[in-house]
């Protein structure tokens, strides 16, 4: 790399590398930092745990009084660098991931905090033309999204679940704030935006809570969110939401043009898993042959064969969205449920197995980087994670430990999902056996 910067900016980079998520070191990584954080920032937050912490917990870590610390972390949130949380009667932060996290926060902003320009030429280097970055992203075993599909396209809805429902996250959610579209908003300094609105970014629960409360985003009501929500869908967007059932922080209205996600599923080949349940399925005897379907989709999954004068559409590509169905006049196309995609219950569960699956949960357990006994027990817990299911287990019957029991079914789980791609009889996605049954399966009997 040819950019120079200083320890403190190097320090952040690798403090944000141990997320599940991750953020690969670029020349374009480090002037993004520079811009959003000052240096002694930098070198403050590289201190920072990954979970949950209180203005305690960095007081300590940062060697300065619990005042300072909590003056020091306020400073952060209002710069969308941190997220609080009203945890047990006790305020608590979190740094957020770079996706979805404070790469958006920055551009939501108004205020003239950051230059925006600047900033939306530096993202669109690091996501959109380099390459470590999104292949990491959309490497994730659990992606951070997923697609909602168009409720009104589903003709049985008894099969959908609340989770799918984009109205469902809505009508539960404690507190909803709207905030600008940060890839139509980055796009646009780039002379590359459609002309989708902008101000339609919806966020929820505590994450709503949060940026409300730091001038990240306006906080509003039920009713104007339904009001976004069906200005969106009439204009073709995608919605595509936090991949969890439970404690939904956000949801985009997507467009195929400017939004990073469906750009990257195009862009690497398809290969993440951001569908939702649903397929779309074409009857071509009522196909009135207009291509609209075409046009609206926002994957190219749908083609028209000249040669037959049919609609053909990629099993393969089709996120199950729903678009195509809701702007087809002559009805010739219909969501069909096809898929079950295994949805993690809330984002502790999603974090958790991402973790073990890129081999950092010992960075989460053991997250304090200037302890040498922390680094100690961080290099042993990785050399345990990469066991085998059955070595796994017989570690578990020496050290009697629940993270490794938890551990140990997420390998069973692997194990299993590959049994039944092979055809046996093993229902994939059940992440919640028991470590008895799980040592059962792998021929041990494992009592406690």
């Amino acid at each position: 790399m040819g950019h120079i910067t200083s320890k403190s900016y190097l320090h952040l980079q690798k403090r944000l590398d141990k997320n599940a998520q991750g953020a690969p070191a670029s020349d374009t990584l480090f002037r993004i930092l520079e811009i959003l954080f000052t240096e002694k920032e930098a070198e403050l937050v590289s201190k920072l745990p990954i979970r949950l912490f209180t203005a305690a917990d960095a007081a300590k870590r940062w060697k300065i009084k619990e005042d300072e610390a909590e003056k020091l972390l306020d400073e952060l949130a209002d710069k969308g660098l941190l997220m609080d949380f009203e945890k047990e009667k006790t305020r608590a932060f979190v740094l957020p991931p770079t996706m979805a996290g404070f790469f958006e926060f920055s551009l939501m902003r108004t205020d003239g905090r950051f230059d925006r320009k600047v900033l939306s030429e530096l993202f669109y280097q690091y996501i959109n033309q380099e390459e470590d970055f999104v292949r990491m992203l959309f490497g994730l075993n659990l992606p951070a999204d997923r697609t909602l599909i168009h409720e009104e396209t589903i003709p049985d809805k008894s099969v959908v679940l609340d989770y799918e429902m984009a109205t469902c996250i809505i009508n539960t959610a404690s507190c909803i704030t709207v905030g600008i579209c940060y890839c139509r908003h980055k796009m646009s300094h780039l002379g590359k935006a459609c002309d989708m609105p902008q101000e339609v970014c919806l966020t929820f629960n505590n994450a709503a809570e949060s940026l409300a409360k730091h001038g990240i985003a306006r906080k509003i009501s039920k009713e104007e969110a339904m009001k976004i929500l069906d200005l969106c869908k009439s204009k073709g967007l995608v919605q595509i939401g936090d991949n969890v059932q439970k404690g939904v922080n956000w949801m985009c209205n997507c467009c195929g043009c400017c939004c990073e996600a469906l750009q990257g599923y195009k862009r690497l080949g398809y290969k993440s898993r951001i569908q939702s349940n649903y397929l779309a399925v074409v009857d071509n005897e009522k196909c009135a042959s207009c291509k609209l379907c075409v046009t609206k989709c926002p994957v190219e999954a749908i083609a028209y064969d000249d040669k037959t004068d049919k609609i053909v559409i990629d099993a393969e590509k089709c996120i199950g969205c729903g678009v195509c169905a809701r702007f087809c006049s002559s009805h010739a196309l219909s969501m069909k449920r096809v898929r079950k995609q295994y949805v993690p219950r809330d984002s502790f569960e999603r974090i958790v197995v991402n973790a073990i699956e890129e081999g950092k949960l010992q960075d989460y357990i053991f997250d304090n980087y200037d302890l040498w006994t922390n680094e100690l027990l961080r290099e042993f817990l990785k050399v345990i994670l990469k066991l085998t299911p059955r070595k796994l287990l017989m570690a578990n019957m020496q050290l009697r430990s629940r993270f490794l029991a938890f551990a140990e079914q997420t390998k069973m789980h692997e194990l299993y999902e590959k049994l039944f791609e092979e055809g046996k009889s093993v229902k994939p996605g059940d992440v919640k056996l028991s470590v008895d049954v799980a040592a059962k399966r792998a021929g041990k009997s494992h009592s406690r």
